[in-house]
């Protein structure tokens, strides 16, 4: 099903000072430009979308949930090349389907270092797809079969070339409009494909150069690397989803060679690098932006199952790290920022008997009823009132309901 958005649904906290305010004019109203574009467009909850079209198969990485061929090679710029070497190239669909897959099912099912993380969406109700070498990245393009809009969760894991400002902007209007974004980091200098861009690089030119607005996540990813074990989840409550969410409890995370993340305006961390929990210093970063929700994760070893492309040297840091915390956080974080299905409005409200019109029956009832009543079904606003409001509410939907 694909959620829609009016413009009754932009709260004040969209137009916040993080997004409008504090820009310039026409900074503020490029930002809610793409607010009210962005919700005329729908987000598909479940769904589940891998991006591997920024080089997530160069070098040693191998960031793909499936991958039946090894035929890609890094040519002229650092772009994937099919034909020219023999990484990993992902298809759309892992296989074997994933209608297959049940409780018992091991990652093993398909081939890839992010499988395990494809595997367990799948047993959680989500379906997933790869956005393969060559695929675009749009929203609101009818054109475009995987257009973002027809997913509810994109997975960015650890890309190594520079997005262009179309897909920019369509990152943008997707969580906007209520997508849910998940961003994988490494260490600066981690650039697989040699085109001079690392992750770093990457996300903070998506942060910055957009078009739309200045850092409107309230992330920067630091020119930084660290290998550590923390234990310093955040202590304030609004972490709850992503520390202690329905895939388990998270107190600790493995770095091995990742950056840390600095977090401004609605930003926060949920696991950080020290006691002191400074806000430059994060591991694992969560922020609203529009109607969406994002996550970041400052290094690419916590989601690596260990297993796919047998030329590469990967790492069990999904279950074999920190007592498996590493799957319950990205888990958490996949189910917080699923987009929702909020149950659609009564076709007709100020039909009060239900006749499929309104009627004098109607006018009867809501009269009756007049003055305090709070759930009434002639209170046609909601307001625990019976009064004006509600008697012209229903005198402009007289007639047949639609």
């Amino acid at each position: 099903m694909t959620r829609h958005y009016s413009i009754a649904h932009v709260s004040t906290a969209h137009l916040s000072t993080a997004h409008v305010s504090i820009a310039p004019l026409a900074g503020a109203v490029a930002a809610l430009v793409v607010h009210t574009a962005a919700l005329a467009q729908g987000v598909t909850p479940n769904k589940v979308l891998f991006d591997a079209t920024k080089a997530q198969m160069a070098g040693n990485a191998d960031w793909v949930i499936d991958a039946d061929t090894n035929n890609i090679g890094t040519g002229t710029g650092g772009l994937m090349v099919v034909g020219a070497g023999t990484e990993s190239n992902p298809q759309r669909f892992p296989t074997p389907a994933q209608s297959g897959i049940t409780a018992s099912t091991p990652e093993t099912y398909w081939k890839g270092a992010l499988s395990a993380w494809g595997v367990a969406l799948v047993k959680r109700g989500f379906s997933v797809e790869t956005l393969p070498v060559g695929a675009r990245i749009t929203f609101g393009d009818p054109t475009n079969a995987q257009d973002l809009s027809n997913y509810g969760i994109y997975v960015i894991p650890e890309p190594n070339i520079l997005f262009t400002l179309a897909e920019k902007q369509a990152i943008l209007r997707f969580v906007a409009a209520g997508g849910g974004l998940f961003l994988g980091g490494n260490h600066s200098g981690s650039d697989r494909n040699n085109d001079g861009e690392d992750p770093v690089v990457v996300y903070n030119d998506l942060f910055t150069n957009n078009g739309i607005a200045v850092n409107p996540f309230g992330f920067a990813a630091n020119a930084n690397s660290f290998t550590l074990i923390a234990s310093f989840p955040a202590t304030d409550a609004a972490a709850a989803p992503i520390l202690n969410g329905p895939a388990g409890s998270v107190t600790a995370i493995e770095y091995n060679a990742g950056s840390t993340i600095t977090v401004t305006g609605a930003a926060r961390g949920a696991l950080f690098r020290t006691a002191a929990r400074a806000n430059n210093d994060v591991m694992f970063a969560y922020s609203t932006y529009g109607s969406g929700r994002v996550a970041m994760l400052g290094d690419s070893s916590p989601p690596d199952d260990g297993t796919g492309d047998t030329a590469d040297t990967l790492f069990p840091g999904w279950a074999g790290e920190v007592n498996g915390d590493h799957a319950d956080a990205i888990i958490n974080a996949c189910v917080w920022m699923n987009p929702t299905v909020a149950p659609p409005p009564p076709p007709c409200p100020a039909d009060i008997d239900g006749s499929g019109s309104v009627d004098g029956a109607d006018l009867a009832g809501l009269l009756q009823s007049w003055g305090a009543c709070a759930k009434c079904a002639a209170d046609i606003d909601g307001s625990g009132a019976i009064d004006g409001a509600d008697l012209a509410a229903l005198l402009q939907s007289w007639g047949a309901c639609p």
